[in-house]
């Protein structure tokens, strides 16, 4: 058994929970909060068996879009700095981790 933990910009989850639930994925969503996603991001953990994994990734890779975002640079000591200047990144829709269970038990 594995579980995956997918961390989802906010912008793509209701996309993500439509398309992994109609395929039969259960989930449990927790709101968090950090600097990984620049609109918002939802964590989402997946307890799922070892062959569904790629099924998974497929669901999750088609249900998320990449973006452009502009973030403010970096401030610097150095006057005439070019880093202050926004820069264009180009943002994920999630990130996954995969971790193996050894013992799994619904109480």
């Amino acid at each position: 058994m594995k579980l995956v933990v997918a961390i989802v910009s906010n912008n793509d989850l209701s996309n993500v929970l439509a398309n992994t639930g109609s395929e039969g994925f259960f989930s449990t969503r927790i709101a968090t909060a950090g600097q990984f996603l620049n609109d918002g991001q939802t964590t989402i953990l997946f307890g799922i068996e070892d062959d569904k994994t790629e099924r998974l990734f497929e669901i999750l890779e088609k249900s998320v879009t990449k973006r452009v975002v502009t973030q403010k640079g970096v401030n610097s000591t150095l006057e005439g700095s070019l880093l202050k200047k926004p820069v264009d990144v180009e943002e994920y829709g999630a990130v996954a981790f995969v971790i193996d269970v050894d013992d799994f038990r619904k109480i």
